[in-house]
């Protein structure tokens, strides 16, 4: 975990809910649900995420499908597959 992550959930996490946090999040399992935070969440390779995301910024290696609102930006990597909505002020691919 990098110095500035306050969280991270392992790949053999599986968690259903709503989530809401300051700073950054990185996840590396199954993610279902509602994620709310005016800061980083930084979606692993083998992560899959579903749901609907209100973020500051997205960093996206793995599968995300749902609908995205990010605040300044969204990062998606290579190995990142976004399916769904998307509104953002900045993409990156």
């Amino acid at each position: 975990m990098g110095k500035d992550e306050i969280a991270y959930l392992g790949s053999d996490t599986v968690y259903e809910g709503k989530l809401s946090f300051k700073g950054t999040v990185r996840i590396e399992g199954r993610f279902t649900g509602d994620i709310t935070s005016d800061g980083t969440l930084n979606v692993g390779k083998d992560a899959q995420v579903r749901g609907t995301l209100n973020v500051g910024e997205l960093l996206l290696s793995g599968h995300f499908n749902g609908e995205v609102a990010a605040k300044r930006r969204v990062v998606v990597y290579a190995s990142g597959v976004l399916e769904g909505t998307l509104v953002t002020p900045s993409l990156l691919t």
